[in-house]
């Protein structure tokens, strides 16, 4: 607290404005600097209610404790974290992320204006199952930024009113994984898996009536999530109970970042389709033999057009909330290869080592096990479903049995075998 000499007023410790005061409190803010501060309390006994203690929140005490490390080095955390490929994806989910932790710095720790600074990053990643969308997530908010961050299956919510879990509750599930503090989880991470599930027919007539029906699970709860993804705020229920009672706070999505995953099959062929017209208006028919195939590689022209993704069923509106929109690669032969061998072998081999075997898988049985994969079109999904059933029976013959040995992973007529040795 510092006074102006010869005077009983007494100077703002953060604008040097003057306030009227009698209070003998060492760290005082006027009324406009309290609304820049959050989390200020009044003094008891105070003659005048201009005056206030200083209390730094805690929220800025965890934004103070972030890592701010550069988009290069999370691009090699990742990998080290046992991330494989997807270099383009990877290059701009780490951007985005150390552009997140700086934005939330400088609204906390430096006090700027949140008009100042970029508004925060909605990222939609498209991609083929098993290419590494929800993984990376995991690995990047959970292991390396440790920032407050839930990843949801969205195909259980449905509108508000009607039977599935509230859409609200989306935020309730951020405010847990914050541990209850719901200024920490405004900092955090939505991952909406599945998201492409969300896309509603309401285009195509396709059973008598529907005009007259509601999509409540698919444009319903688009249209929940309009106002989420916005920068608004949004009452909140503490408890996963009906959303309408309860106690509820105020969460403001300013500075939530939501990142949607979905694998959008279909997507491909309809952008085909509406990529070329003729002269008349009429949609050209599919190539003879055209399928589309489970892993397929968008184009980023594809999946820059709103249009397509009209025809695919979701709301212009809800995909101009995201600032980016991110392909996926199909994981190539390499790619898998490497997966394979760092994160599934390696986990095989540490349980059977448990158990008293040593798993002896060559090299040729690796390459077997991802031309088998790229054939399936699952991704690395593939891998360790492949190696899973190959394993199975020996592994319910001889674990827990007190017997040791080495399990050899062999090829015979196209197919995986296992012999064991004592």
């Amino acid at each position: 607290m510092s006074k102006f000499p010869g005077t009983d007023e007494q100077v703002c410790s953060f604008c040097h404005e003057y306030t009227a005061s009698s209070s003998e409190i060492k760290l005082i803010a006027c009324d406009r600097c309290e609304e820049a501060l959050r989390g200020i309390t009044k003094v008891g006994g105070t003659k005048h209610k201009s005056v206030k203690i200083i209390t730094e929140p805690k929220v800025v005490k965890k934004v103070a404790s972030l890592p701010l490390i550069s988009p290069r080095k999370i691009f090699e955390l990742l990998e080290k974290q046992g991330y494989r490929g997807q270099d383009v994806a990877r290059k701009a989910v780490s951007l985005m992320a150390y552009r997140h932790i700086k934005r939330l710095k400088r609204i906390y720790m430096h006090k700027m204006d949140r008009k100042a600074l970029s508004s925060k990053f909605n990222y939609l990643f498209i991609g083929p199952t098993g290419c590494g969308k929800t993984y990376m997530v995991e690995l990047l908010f959970n292991k390396i930024l440790r920032l407050p961050n839930i990843i949801v299956d969205i195909t259980t919510f449905s509108e508000t009113g009607y039977i599935g879990e509230d859409v609200t509750t989306i935020l309730t599930r951020l405010i847990n994984a914050a541990d209850g503090d719901h200024q920490w989880a405004s900092c955090g991470i939505v991952c909406i898996d599945e998201f492409d599930k969300l896309a509603t027919s309401r285009s195509n007539a396709r059973f008598s009536g529907e005009g007259t029906t509601k999509d409540v699970s698919g444009l319903g709860v688009q249209r929940e999530l309009l106002k989420m993804l916005e920068s608004t705020e949004i009452l909140v229920p503490l408890d996963y109970g009906y959303s309408a009672y309860g106690e509820k706070v105020a969460l403001p999505t300013v500075d939530i970042s939501f990142l949607a995953c979905g694998a959008f099959s279909g997507f491909k062929e309809l952008s085909f389709l509406k990529s070329d017209t003729s002269k008349m208006g009429l949609i050209k028919a599919p190539k003879p033999g055209f399928k589309e195939k489970i892993a397929v590689m968008f184009e980023e022209t594809e999946i820059e057009n709103i249009e397509v993704f009209q025809s695919y069923g979701f709301l212009p509106e809800l995909l101009g909330r995201f600032t980016r929109f991110i392909p996926f690669e199909p994981l190539d032969e390499k790619t898998l290869k490497s997966i394979l061998q760092d994160n599934v072998i390696s986990k095989f081999q540490e349980e059977f080592f448990d158990e008293g075997f040593e798993l002896i898988i060559k090299d040729d049985v690796i390459d077997y096990i991802v031309s088998k994969s790229i054939k399936r079109q699952t991704g690395a999904r593939g891998l360790n479903s492949i190696l899973t059933k190959c394993l199975e029976e020996i592994a319910y013959d001889n674990f827990f049995s007190g017997k040791q040995g080495k399990i050899y992973v062999r090829i015979e007529d196209d197919k995986l075998v296992t012999k064991i040795k004592a």
